[in-house]
């Protein structure tokens, strides 16, 4: 059992942030310009529908089986916590380790792309403010990142209000753009949409159903804040499951209104949709409207996404297997040395420069740790029957098989693409594997 702090995490959240979050570290750039390369792929407009449900559908059944998991062992961690339980703390520790770089990676990504966004839509910015160079972009990322993590240090008080906020402002700039869309009488009405055929090769129908599947990636956020809810068995599996419904409506509807106004052949043929959308909407201020809502997702990511790296620090270091100063927590409720390695992590990403190398490693290490957790699921039904579940997944086992057997898939073809970045993947994993050895023996004759 994990060892409590001298001071405890704030159970301060609520219904509200944990649909906040969901929604925020879920919806970023890829819906503005995703359509477009399915439409490309999939020039069928029943065929687009039925790939971006699909996509919601895998999102919504991992919830359901997550929030099980989640409302059974409502601490901070997880899927570390998760696979722990399940699994035993060498499995557990391995993917807690995953999943914290995958977060970091996220943060870093969303921090270079902001930076990218903010200048755009700042054109002094640079030159004015920052030396000019060519590390111009990651200096403004590491101040975005600084920023972001001065917000967390304050307080949960803060940083949770500020999810909410991001994620309002989020959600009503894209419904704002869906509408003016659909109301808009448009030219392309008049365009014939190809109907294309409804039998297409598994190539580009899988790589559609790929893609999709990371635009919903971040369904899962609000687990790491389970021990600071409220309510965590009544809310998290309502913030989950209605996070992901809201997010399938939305991603629905942002299709509809782009092939409502621009026509399918010219979604098809379109580079940024978004824009090429709100060019037709909003003629005066198309491309800062576009800019300034990239930059708003990816400010709402990068909170939640920096809100639950230093979470899974935390639970690591509350059972001996980190430092134990990582579970130490401010009286506003921030594990702050957990914060302060997570952001390091993310420094040290931002500098390298090597996303594309690192992101394509973290969605190998995600997929596997659906896989992992999907499993634990069945697992710990059958070892720990018993165990309280004030939420039961839905469908049981059949949605869990379901789920189970296409993220194997999903992760077979991502090894398969990539193998390149699934032996990084492995590597990455076997070096986990001595690390908690080391660190159990630590713990051991620490308490010994």
């Amino acid at each position: 059992m994990p060892q409590p702090p001298a001071t405890p995490l704030r159970r301060i959240l609520g219904l509200g942030f944990g649909l906040a979050v969901i929604f925020g570290g879920t919806v970023g750039v890829g819906i503005l310009r995703l359509p477009a390369t399915i439409a490309a792929q999939l020039p069928n407009p029943w065929l687009i529908a039925a790939v971006w449900l699909f996509g919601g559908a895998y999102a919504l059944l991992g919830a359901i089986q997550v929030a099980e998991l989640g409302a059974a062992l409502p601490q901070a961690g997880g899927f570390y916590v998760y696979t722990r339980h399940a699994w035993g703390p060498a499995a557990g520790f391995a993917m807690g380790w995953a999943d914290w770089l995958n977060n970091c990676a996220v943060v870093a990504y969303g921090a270079a792309a902001a930076a990218d966004y903010l200048t755009a839509l700042i054109p002094g910015l640079s030159p004015g403010l920052l030396p000019a160079g060519p590390h111009t972009q990651t200096a403004l990322a590491i101040a975005i990142l600084a920023l972001f993590s001065s917000i967390h240090w304050f307080g949960l008080q803060l940083s949770s209000r500020l999810q909410q906020v991001t994620s309002s402002l989020t959600a009503v700039t894209f419904l704002a753009l869906a509408i003016a869309c659909l109301f808009h009488s448009s030219s392309a009405v008049a365009a014939p949409h190809p109907t294309g055929s409804l039998f297409v090769a598994i190539a580009p129908l899988m790589a559609a159903l790929r893609a999709i599947v990371v635009t919903y990636d971040g369904w899962y956020e609000a687990i790491y804040f389970t021990e600071e809810d409220t309510n965590a068995a009544h809310h998290l599996p309502r913030a989950m499951i209605g996070g992901v419904l809201t997010i399938i409506g939305l991603y629905l509807l942002m299709n509809l209104a782009f092939v409502h106004v621009l026509s399918l052949p010219a979604l098809a043929a379109s580079t940024l949709p978004a824009a090429d959308a709100a060019r037709i909407v909003f003629p005066a201020g198309s491309a800062q409207f576009v800019t300034a809502l990239s930059l708003l997702t990816l400010l709402s990511l990068i909170n939640a996404v920096l809100l639950g790296a230093p979470r899974i620090l935390f639970a690591i270091g509350r059972d001996g297997l980190f430092s134990s100063r990582a579970a130490q927590v401010s009286a506003g409720g921030t594990p702050r040395l957990a914060l302060a390695i997570s952001a390091a992590l993310v420094a040290i990403f931002l500098l390298s420069g090597q996303f594309d190398q690192i992101i394509a490693v973290a969605a190998i290490l995600v997929a596997a740790m659906y896989c992992v957790n999907y499993s634990a699921v069945l697992w710990l039904r059958i070892r720990q029957p018993n165990l309280p579940r004030p939420f039961r997944a839905w469908g049981y086992p059949y949605t869990t098989l379901l789920v189970l057997a296409a993220s194997i898939i999903f992760l077979v073809f991502d090894l398969r693409d990539d193998p390149a970045s699934g032996l990084r993947a492995a590597a990455l994993l076997l070096v986990a594997l001595p690390t908690y050895r080391l660190l159990s023996r630590r713990s051991a004759a620490q308490l010994s």
